[in-house]
């Protein structure tokens, strides 16, 4: 099986809503898991416990209007663009463990500066800026697993 032709299944499965599909043929076996953001970020034995976490917050509905009032606090930074993923994979920060960040926050980048690295199927993708400014928060920790559009880069344009 292809890249794209895995990339069109994941994308296919995606817009199903379905939560689990395995597929197995004679050459190939693939079990794809649709899970939530806190999911994937947890261990596998941890598993459990954000189900019970997500029956917390239930109960906590009444707090809710608290977080809305720093919501204002990100509407100050709807001037930022954000670099998002433009794959599944893994986030560098550097091009290898030596060498120095690509970008750090404070540091000003131009449209096609090499901002991260991320590492696809044994390949390794450098990704590069497609706007210039100021690098004002990196939203995704080092080695970290990425999906297709997430957020990694915070740039303030001015």
């Amino acid at each position: 099986m292809k890249a794209k032709e895995i990339r069109d299944l994941i994308d296919f499965i995606s817009g199903s809503g379905l939560e689990e599909v395995n597929i197995e043929t004679e050459e190939f076996k693939i079990n794809v898991k649709r899970s939530s953001p806190q999911v994937t970020v947890a261990a596998a034995p941890a598993a459990p416990a954000p189900p019970a976490a997500a029956h917390a917050p239930a109960p906590a509905a009444s707090e809710a209007p608290k977080p809305a009032a720093p919501a204002p606090a990100p509407a100050t930074d709807a001037h930022l663009i954000t670099i998002k993923s433009p794959m599944i994979g893994t986030f560098y920060r550097s091009a290898n463990p030596e060498s120095p960040a690509f970008v750090n926050v404070g540091d000003s980048v131009k449209q096609g500066d090499p901002v991260c690295i991320i590492e696809a199927m044994k390949l390794f993708n450098e990704i590069e800026s497609e706007i210039s400014g100021k690098v004002v928060k990196v939203l995704v920790e080092d080695a970290q697993p990425v999906e297709y559009d997430q957020p990694l880069f915070l740039v303030d344009p001015s």
